[in-house]
């Protein structure tokens, strides 16, 4: 069956098109992903991302009326945006010991049909960790198992939206700071590459702390009913509709 495509699929010249990630309170989603449209300025310069973001959020404002909106990638320039970065953002082991990234943490919890999880990866650099022959040379991905701690790869983002939730709730300093946001970005997030943001999981962190179900986060099994009791919206739904 062909796949159906909404124009705003379609990449053109001096347009972009990329998600935007809103937590909900009175929803019956967690978190709301839409595709929005603006002006791409070509280039590699970080100058010129800078201006693709910049237009990017006045579109958001715009078209949501939102006053707050935070670009999660490097390319923001915001202090903020670099603590928040799964490469950067820290999650501390059971006992407390140890830390690791949270970009680290996911690579090195997957299992596939021929091997893992590859528990050095914790220790790697992060674009090392995400580099690593093995996670492409082992076969089907079949889930994760964090330090016994076991997930099954549905729902889809669920297990890595849970270690990110998990990272920034040990992270209390970044917490005021983060709840300003109504919406967040990554202008470097490719939907049609990978499935897992880092901007969708600080939404999903927002919404159940301004709903307060934070505390489920602390039980996995809890926090995996999140995916059942509300509505899903994120990028792979977009997928499914056409309109990426």
């Amino acid at each position: 069956m062909e796949q159906k495509k909404h124009p705003m699929a379609h990449r053109q010249n001096g347009v972009e098109h990329k998600p935007v990630f809103m937590p909900r309170v009175n929803s019956d989603n967690l978190v709301k992903t839409d595709m929005v449209r603006f002006e791409r300025h070509v280039g590699f310069a970080t100058r010129q991302k800078k201006k693709s973001i910049n237009d990017m959020h006045q579109v958001i404002r715009k078209k949501y009326g939102f006053k707050h909106v935070l670009e999660l990638s490097s390319k923001s320039g915001e202090k903020l945006s670099f603590l928040l970065n799964p490469s950067s953002l820290q999650l501390a082991s059971d006992d407390g010991n140890q830390t690791y990234s949270v970009e680290n943490a996911f690579y090195a919890s997957k299992v596939f049909k021929h091997g893992g999880p590859y528990t050095d990866l914790l220790t790697s650099a992060p674009r090392q960790a995400k580099k690593d022959e093995r996670l492409s040379q082992s076969g089907a991905l079949f889930g994760y198992d964090y330090f016994g701690m076991e997930w099954s790869v549905e729902p889809l983002t669920a297990f890595y939206d849970w270690l990110y939730i998990t990272a920034l709730k040990q992270n209390e300093a970044l917490h005021e700071q983060v709840m300003q946001y109504q919406a967040f970005t990554d202008l470097t997030f490719n939907p049609k590459k990978s499935i897992h943001s880092a901007a969708y999981a600080l939404a999903m962190f927002v919404a159940p702390s301004k709903r307060e179900l934070l505390d489920t986060v602390e039980d996995p099994g809890e926090f995996y009913d999140l995916y059942y009791d509300f509505k899903i919206s994120n990028t792979a739904h977009l997928l499914e509709d056409g309109w990426v």
